[in-house]
């Protein structure tokens, strides 16, 4: 949607299409985005630059998680422990999908100590944090590299512009070059980089919140908490608009 705006605002003109035509300069692509992905290279492994790179194919991926169905499937397990008790949780694990509620469940039916409990899953929810955050940053580092690699850009054609100003006719066409790298800049800023980081920042405080309602729910099966309580605890972390969803998958689940 960016990108037609965009390019409607260039071709808009007198000029029509072929305006699109002032905005391509090889040198300055080179410069801007060769030199930003080149900075950005040396402040990362080779493995996280990568692995920043192939994170922009999850921004069109919906996530998977969905709070209210989560907090119902607790709510579930917590009626599931105080019937049968906690042991019986090991066969309802077997059916889950997350690894991380899973691995929780497992701990309880171990019957590990819940500092512990608490102590490991937080351990791996900080793990999965910094993760998410080293591609976050990726893309933040190289919103900054584009800017600052358009304006060097924009600098080099100045100069060279500056040493030819006897030839009068041909100030206006190196001057449009040397700013065509700050645009190009900004563009790689502010079109890619800055919605890409915003969507994983957004992606990852959904996945952080879902998991941490996962240990709130998991210690207070474990503590023998009625699933009422437990239930109106969870709630808590949802929008009010978003409680009343819960109730109504329970009431599809009991058919």
């Amino acid at each position: 949607m960016c990108g037609f705006f965009l390019i409607y605002g260039i071709c808009s003109g007198d000029d029509g299409a072929a305006a699109l035509g002032n905005f391509y300069d090889f040198s300055s692509i080179l410069i801007t985005f060769g030199g930003a992905f080149c900075a950005t290279l040396a402040s990362f492994s080779m493995s996280d630059f990568l692995a920043g790179l192939k994170s922009f194919l999850l921004i069109f991926k919906t996530p998977s998680l969905d709070t209210p169905q989560i907090i119902s499937k607790i709510i579930e397990l917590s009626n599931v422990a105080r019937k049968e008790g906690l042991l019986s949780l090991e066969e309802a694990a077997a059916d889950l999908d997350d690894a991380f509620l899973k691995k929780g469940i497992l701990l309880i039916v171990d019957g590990t100590d819940p500092e512990l409990v608490r102590g490991i899953m937080d351990t791996e929810l900080g793990s999965i944090d910094a993760r998410h955050k080293k591609r976050i940053g990726f893309w933040e580092a190289l919103g900054g590299m584009g800017p600052a690699w358009g304006m060097i850009g924009t600098l080099i054609g100045l100069i060279n512009m500056l040493k030819n100003m006897s030839d009068v006719t041909s100030v206006g066409p190196n001057m449009s070059v040397a700013l065509v790298t700050t645009f190009y800049g900004s563009v790689l800023a502010n079109w890619i980089c800055t919605p890409v980081s915003s969507k994983l920042k957004a992606d990852n405080d959904a996945e952080i919140e879902a998991k941490e309602i996962m240990v709130e729910g998991l210690l207070s099966i474990q503590a023998g908490e009625n699933p009422r309580v437990i239930e109106e605890k969870l709630k808590s972390f949802l929008a009010p608009k978003d409680r009343t969803t819960i109730g109504e998958e329970e009431a599809e689940a009991n058919g």
